[in-house]
């Protein structure tokens, strides 16, 4: 091996940049290009300084044998990974701007760090990064609340029932089996489709969003975006990239997507573990039943933490900063499908399941969730569908006060299209924390409710078109009105496309038969 690619491996081996091995050396950074460029050589001096800085022998160093190189780094080296291939989401390193910011959004006195984490958040990613990644951490865990905190927002269960609202009341009549059943097949065909209309667009911002269904005359939305929606032009004029993606027109079946992995996923918990599992039993689910790249933000997070040995609820709290974003709002629907009717129920098994990767309004939203689609089964008023979810969380939450925010908009009369105006005021979709929180897509949620009027097509796409987390809010919204109205209250428009059957990325699962999974979910409700 050449002295030029030595150098350039040695150097990648230690984690240095350029700019490091030459502050190393005490030489320039163009010194060091033309080194491993190979136009350049290193004179004696610097040839010993290399030597010294990699702690390979000069022979090692000079002598044309890759063996030999690889026998001194393996003897006298530190062993360490390839930082710059870490994934984001499973490096905390990588993400100490949304640690700073969801560290003060729960009321922490971290103000006077600020410069501190732009700092090492600047680093590169290297050994040292991490080492004060880990510092920060600690820093954080140690940081007390600020006096002037207006919320009061546990994680424990018994500590979130004491906080919810006086005066809870839910229906618990049931209806009859055929009913329910269909009812149940139309919040799995309404989660399903509500998701495919907004999954080709996940991650598009509003600006590029209305103009794209403008252009292609879905504006306001009342369809799915087709492949034949889009022109070669439209491909090069907007950032957003158009290609491959699923449009409703090109699909045999619905996709596979985390918003419908976890519908199927949580059958398999029931199936394994029955009713009464445990936040263990999850993660052990989650562990044995989908491949890493199956999760995002604070699940990868999660599942990294069991993986290590992390259990709950430590497994949600060990460096993760996604702790509060919307992953667990959107695992809550198969608890309100088994549990009609007793929202309490739902909220306390979607605490179990939310619980091994978030904490706070990242638990409230999927309780909040999961409670609406339980009180969905056998109420048709939406505002009262919506209080049973608020009735399972803390008043003296964010959550709580941005929901009713949206409640008191609804009534103060302010029209669907200021309302949406004021949820992107209040939360910025330009930022992956604002655009991917709980609380701003949980708004949406509501708005597309509210001003829906319970029609399913027009609601879930209010949902999507307001922008955020598109498919999840679109699936959220779809789920609800979904078990609401039964199948038969979503037009065949919305269904067709599906085919009647949903791709997993679920080990040994992988298609299923929606309306068979509507069955199995009966019998889940009958268990005992």
């Amino acid at each position: 091996m050449e002295l030029q690619h030595k150098l350039a491996r040695l150097r990648a081996q230690r984690g240095w940049s350029q700019e490091k091995l030459a502050e190393e050396l005490g030489v320039s950074r163009q010194a060091v290009q033309k080194w491993e460029r190979g136009a350049g050589t290193p004179d004696l001096e610097n040839l010993i300084k290399l030597a010294k800085r990699f702690n390979v022998s000069m022979d090692a160093l000079l002598l044309d044998s890759d063996q030999r190189v690889l026998e001194e780094m393996h003897k006298d080296t530190l062993i360490q990974p390839e930082y710059g291939m870490q994934h984001k989401w499973e490096s905390y390193a990588a993400q100490l701007d949304i640690e700073y910011t969801q560290t003060f959004e729960e009321g922490k006195d971290i103000a006077p760090y600020a410069e501190l984490f732009n700092q090492i958040h600047k680093m590169p990613a290297d050994s040292h990064k991490i080492r004060m990644a880990d510092v920060l951490f600690d820093l954080v865990q140690a940081l007390p609340q600020r006096s002037d905190y207006a919320y009061n927002e546990p994680s424990d269960l018994s500590a979130i029932r004491a906080l919810r609202p006086e005066n809870r009341e839910e229906k618990a009549n049931l209806p009859e089996r055929g009913t329910l059943l269909d009812r149940l097949r139309g919040a799995w065909f309404g989660r399903i489709a509500g998701c495919l209309l907004g999954k080709p667009i996940e991650g598009i911002r509003t600006e590029e969003l209305h103009s794209l269904l403008r252009e292609s005359g879905n504006w306001p939305m009342h369809r799915y975006i087709l492949s034949t929606d889009i022109t070669e032009e439209m491909m090069q004029k907007y950032n957003y990239r158009l290609e491959g993606k699923c449009w409703a027109d090109t699909i045999f079946c619905a996709p596979s997507d985390d918003d419908t992995n976890y519908m199927v996923l949580a059958q398999v918990l029931i199936d394994e573990c029955g009713r009464d599992f445990t936040p263990r039993d999850v993660g052990r689910i989650w562990l044995d039943y989908q491949p890493k790249k199956a999760y995002c933000t604070a699940e990868r997070v999660a599942f990294c933490n069991l993986v290590k040995g992390y259990l709950p609820p430590n497994s949600a709290k060990f460096q993760n900063p996604y702790r509060e974003w919307i992953g667990a709002q959107i695992r809550g629907d198969y608890f309100g499908y088994i549990n009609p009717g007793n929202p309490e129920l739902a909220a306390e098994m979607a605490w179990r399941d939310a619980s091994i990767s978030h904490i706070k309004n990242g638990i409230y939203g999927e309780m909040f969730i999961s409670a609406m689609i339980a009180q969905a089964a056998v109420e048709q008023d939406i505002e009262k569908i919506i209080q049973a979810g608020l009735n399972q969380i803390p008043v003296s939450s964010r959550l709580y006060e941005a929901v009713q925010t949206i409640l008191a908009f609804y009534h103060q009369g302010i029209s669907q299209t200021e309302c949406a105006a004021k949820i992107h005021q209040m939360y910025d979709e330009h930022t992956a924390h604002g655009w991917c929180h709980t609380i701003s897509n949980a708004m949406i949620v509501a708005m597309a409710l509210l001003y829906g009027g319970g029609d399913y097509g027009k609601s879930i796409c209010l949902a999507v078109q307001t922008g955020f987390d598109t498919d999840c809010n679109g699936a959220t919204v779809g789920s609800i009105l979904g078990m609401r109205g039964g199948e038969k209250a979503i037009d065949e428009a919305w269904l067709r496309p599906l085919n009647g059957q949903l791709d997993t990325q679920i080990f040994g699962i992988d298609r299923v038969d929606i309306r068979k999974m509507a069955e199995r979910t009966l019998s889940h409700i009958e268990m005992k």
